[in-house]
Protein backbone atom coordinates (compact mmCIF):
# COMPACT_ATOMS: atom_id res chain seq x y z
CA UNK A 1 0.00 0.00 0.00
CA UNK A 2 2.80 2.45 0.83
CA UNK A 3 4.32 1.90 -2.59
CA UNK A 4 0.99 2.75 -4.24
CA UNK A 5 0.58 5.95 -2.22
CA UNK A 6 4.11 6.89 -3.25
CA UNK A 7 3.14 6.44 -6.90
CA UNK A 8 0.10 8.70 -6.41
CA UNK A 9 2.26 11.43 -4.87
CA UNK A 10 4.98 11.21 -7.54
CA UNK A 11 2.43 11.38 -10.35
CA UNK A 12 0.72 14.31 -8.64
CA UNK A 13 3.87 16.42 -8.44
CA UNK A 14 5.07 15.62 -11.95
CA UNK A 15 1.62 16.69 -13.14
CA UNK A 16 1.79 19.88 -11.09
CA UNK A 17 5.14 20.74 -12.66
CA UNK A 18 3.78 19.89 -16.11
CA UNK A 19 0.79 22.20 -15.71
CA UNK A 20 2.91 25.10 -14.47
CA UNK A 21 5.42 24.67 -17.30
CA UNK A 22 2.72 24.66 -19.99
CA UNK A 23 1.01 27.68 -18.47
CA UNK A 24 4.34 29.51 -18.34
CA UNK A 25 4.94 28.70 -22.02
CA UNK A 26 1.59 30.21 -23.01
CA UNK A 27 -0.61 27.13 -23.43
CA UNK A 28 -4.25 27.85 -22.56
CA UNK A 29 -5.55 26.74 -19.18
CA UNK A 30 -7.58 23.69 -20.23
CA UNK A 31 -4.90 22.21 -22.46
CA UNK A 32 -2.22 22.90 -19.86
CA UNK A 33 -4.27 20.99 -17.29
CA UNK A 34 -5.04 18.02 -19.52
CA UNK A 35 -1.61 17.63 -21.13
CA UNK A 36 0.57 18.77 -18.26
CA UNK A 37 -1.55 17.17 -15.55
CA UNK A 38 -1.13 13.71 -17.03
CA UNK A 39 2.60 14.09 -17.59
CA UNK A 40 3.14 12.07 -14.41
CA UNK A 41 1.10 9.16 -15.73
CA UNK A 42 2.98 9.24 -19.03
CA UNK A 43 6.40 9.31 -17.41
CA UNK A 44 5.64 6.61 -14.85
CA UNK A 45 4.01 4.41 -17.50
CA UNK A 46 7.34 4.29 -19.30
CA UNK A 47 9.02 3.13 -16.09
CA UNK A 48 6.25 0.60 -15.56
CA UNK A 49 6.86 -0.81 -19.03
CA UNK A 50 10.53 -1.30 -18.17
CA UNK A 51 9.44 -3.07 -14.96
CA UNK A 52 7.28 -5.33 -17.11
CA UNK A 53 10.40 -6.72 -18.77
CA UNK A 54 12.13 -7.23 -15.41
CA UNK A 55 11.99 -10.68 -13.82
CA UNK A 56 12.40 -9.05 -10.39
CA UNK A 57 9.49 -6.60 -10.58
CA UNK A 58 6.99 -7.14 -13.40
CA UNK A 59 4.20 -4.89 -14.67
CA UNK A 60 1.67 -3.75 -12.04
CA UNK A 61 -1.87 -2.63 -12.82
CA UNK A 62 -2.07 -1.38 -9.23
CA UNK A 63 0.85 0.97 -9.88
CA UNK A 64 -0.82 2.18 -13.07
CA UNK A 65 -4.05 2.92 -11.19
CA UNK A 66 -2.04 4.87 -8.59
CA UNK A 67 -0.26 6.85 -11.33
CA UNK A 68 -3.57 7.81 -12.94
CA UNK A 69 -5.03 8.74 -9.54
CA UNK A 70 -2.21 11.21 -8.91
CA UNK A 71 -2.81 12.84 -12.29
CA UNK A 72 -6.55 13.06 -11.66
CA UNK A 73 -6.04 14.72 -8.26
CA UNK A 74 -3.92 17.53 -9.69
CA UNK A 75 -5.82 17.96 -12.97
CA UNK A 76 -9.35 17.94 -11.54
CA UNK A 77 -8.51 20.66 -9.03
CA UNK A 78 -6.96 22.91 -11.66
CA UNK A 79 -9.99 22.48 -13.92
CA UNK A 80 -12.50 22.98 -11.10
CA UNK A 81 -10.83 25.66 -8.95
CA UNK A 82 -7.78 26.83 -10.94
CA UNK A 83 -5.69 26.09 -7.84
CA UNK A 84 -4.62 23.22 -5.61
CA UNK A 85 -6.82 23.37 -2.55
CA UNK A 86 -5.87 19.83 -1.53
CA UNK A 87 -2.16 19.13 -1.79
CA UNK A 88 -0.19 15.90 -1.53
CA UNK A 89 2.47 16.21 1.18
CA UNK A 90 5.30 14.05 2.53
CA UNK A 91 7.00 13.67 5.90
CA UNK A 92 9.63 11.34 7.33
CA UNK A 93 11.06 10.28 10.68
CA UNK A 94 13.92 7.80 11.21
CA UNK A 95 13.13 4.30 12.52
CA UNK A 96 15.20 1.36 13.76
CA UNK A 97 14.06 -0.98 10.99
CA UNK A 98 17.00 -0.21 8.66
CA UNK A 99 19.24 -1.78 11.31
CA UNK A 100 17.91 -5.17 10.21
CA UNK A 101 18.26 -4.70 6.42
CA UNK A 102 20.39 -1.69 5.54
CA UNK A 103 20.79 -2.94 1.96
CA UNK A 104 17.05 -2.65 1.45
CA UNK A 105 16.03 0.18 3.79
CA UNK A 106 19.09 2.41 3.43
CA UNK A 107 22.50 2.92 5.00
CA UNK A 108 22.37 6.68 5.42
CA UNK A 109 19.62 9.06 6.50
CA UNK A 110 19.28 10.32 2.91
CA UNK A 111 18.78 6.77 1.61
CA UNK A 112 16.31 5.95 4.36
CA UNK A 113 14.11 8.90 3.41
CA UNK A 114 13.56 7.19 0.05
CA UNK A 115 13.71 3.53 1.07
CA UNK A 116 12.40 3.13 4.62
CA UNK A 117 8.62 3.06 4.22
CA UNK A 118 8.27 2.65 7.99
CA UNK A 119 9.28 6.28 8.51
CA UNK A 120 7.34 7.76 5.60
CA UNK A 121 3.93 9.40 5.89
CA UNK A 122 1.92 10.64 2.92
CA UNK A 123 -0.65 13.38 3.46
CA UNK A 124 -3.65 15.02 1.87
CA UNK A 125 -3.35 18.59 3.09
CA UNK A 126 -6.49 20.70 2.60
CA UNK A 127 -6.40 24.49 2.74
CA UNK A 128 -9.18 25.64 5.07
CA UNK A 129 -9.62 29.22 3.89
CA UNK A 130 -10.00 28.29 0.20
CA UNK A 131 -13.18 26.31 0.98
CA UNK A 132 -14.80 29.25 2.76
CA UNK A 133 -16.04 32.70 1.78
CA UNK A 134 -13.34 35.16 0.72
CA UNK A 135 -14.01 37.46 3.67
CA UNK A 136 -13.23 34.75 6.24
CA UNK A 137 -10.63 35.57 8.92
CA UNK A 138 -8.79 32.23 8.83
CA UNK A 139 -5.09 32.59 7.84
CA UNK A 140 -4.68 31.69 4.17
CA UNK A 141 -1.86 29.27 4.95
CA UNK A 142 -3.58 27.06 7.58
CA UNK A 143 -4.32 23.50 6.42
CA UNK A 144 -5.91 20.38 7.86
CA UNK A 145 -4.09 17.17 6.95
CA UNK A 146 -4.99 13.48 6.75
CA UNK A 147 -2.01 11.13 6.61
CA UNK A 148 -1.28 7.49 5.92
CA UNK A 149 1.74 5.45 6.99
CA UNK A 150 2.65 1.87 7.84
CA UNK A 151 5.11 0.05 10.08
CA UNK A 152 6.74 -3.33 10.57
CA UNK A 153 8.12 -3.68 7.04
CA UNK A 154 11.62 -5.00 6.37
CA UNK A 155 10.68 -6.52 3.01
CA UNK A 156 8.22 -6.01 0.16
CA UNK A 157 6.11 -8.83 1.60
CA UNK A 158 5.95 -10.46 5.00
CA UNK A 159 7.70 -13.60 3.71
CA UNK A 160 10.50 -12.35 1.45
CA UNK A 161 13.45 -14.54 0.38
CA UNK A 162 15.42 -15.39 3.52
CA UNK A 163 12.75 -14.03 5.86
CA UNK A 164 13.27 -16.90 8.30
CA UNK A 165 16.55 -15.35 9.46
CA UNK A 166 14.93 -12.07 10.58
CA UNK A 167 12.64 -11.08 13.45
CA UNK A 168 8.92 -11.10 12.70
CA UNK A 169 7.26 -7.68 13.00
CA UNK A 170 3.60 -6.73 13.13
CA UNK A 171 2.84 -5.03 9.81
CA UNK A 172 -0.06 -2.59 9.92
CA UNK A 173 -1.30 0.71 8.52
CA UNK A 174 -1.63 3.98 10.42
CA UNK A 175 -3.92 6.94 9.73
CA UNK A 176 -3.20 10.42 11.04
CA UNK A 177 -5.00 13.70 11.58
CA UNK A 178 -2.97 16.89 12.00
CA UNK A 179 -2.59 20.54 11.07
CA UNK A 180 -0.26 21.82 8.37
CA UNK A 181 1.11 24.99 6.79
CA UNK A 182 0.75 25.70 3.08
CA UNK A 183 4.09 27.35 2.37
CA UNK A 184 2.98 28.23 -1.17
CA UNK A 185 0.29 30.55 0.22
CA UNK A 186 2.53 32.56 2.54
CA UNK A 187 3.05 36.08 1.20
CA UNK A 188 6.58 37.46 1.46
CA UNK A 189 8.72 40.04 -0.30
CA UNK A 190 11.90 38.10 0.42
CA UNK A 191 13.30 36.40 -2.68
CA UNK A 192 15.11 33.89 -0.48
CA UNK A 193 11.93 32.92 1.38
CA UNK A 194 9.96 32.68 -1.86
CA UNK A 195 12.50 30.22 -3.25
CA UNK A 196 12.58 28.34 0.06
CA UNK A 197 8.78 28.05 0.23
CA UNK A 198 8.52 27.01 -3.43
CA UNK A 199 11.21 24.37 -2.98
CA UNK A 200 9.97 22.81 0.25
CA UNK A 201 6.22 23.32 -0.08
CA UNK A 202 5.71 19.58 -0.59
CA UNK A 203 6.87 18.81 2.97
CA UNK A 204 4.26 18.37 5.70
CA UNK A 205 5.16 20.76 8.52
CA UNK A 206 5.52 19.02 11.92
CA UNK A 207 2.50 19.57 14.17
CA UNK A 208 0.69 17.69 16.94
CA UNK A 209 -1.09 14.68 15.47
CA UNK A 210 -3.48 11.86 16.33
CA UNK A 211 -2.80 8.33 15.04
CA UNK A 212 -5.53 5.77 14.37
CA UNK A 213 -4.61 2.12 13.84
CA UNK A 214 -5.73 -1.38 14.78
CA UNK A 215 -3.96 -0.82 18.09
CA UNK A 216 -6.20 2.14 18.96
CA UNK A 217 -5.61 5.89 19.18
CA UNK A 218 -2.28 7.54 19.95
CA UNK A 219 -1.47 11.25 20.34
CA UNK A 220 1.83 12.90 19.36
CA UNK A 221 2.86 16.31 20.76
CA UNK A 222 4.84 16.81 17.53
CA UNK A 223 4.75 14.41 14.59
CA UNK A 224 7.27 14.33 11.75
Amino acid sequence: MMDKVGHVTTSYYIGKIGINLLKWSGVNHKKACLYGGFLGTGYLTILEMFDGFSSEWGFSWGDMAANISGSLIVTSQELLWKEQRITMKFSFHPTNFPDYRKDILGNSFAEQILKDYNGQTYWLSANVSSFMKKENKIPKWINLALGYGAIGMIGGTEKFPGWEGYPSFDRYGQFYFSFDVDLWRIKTKSKFLKKFFNTFGFIKIPFPAIEFSKHGVKAYPLYF
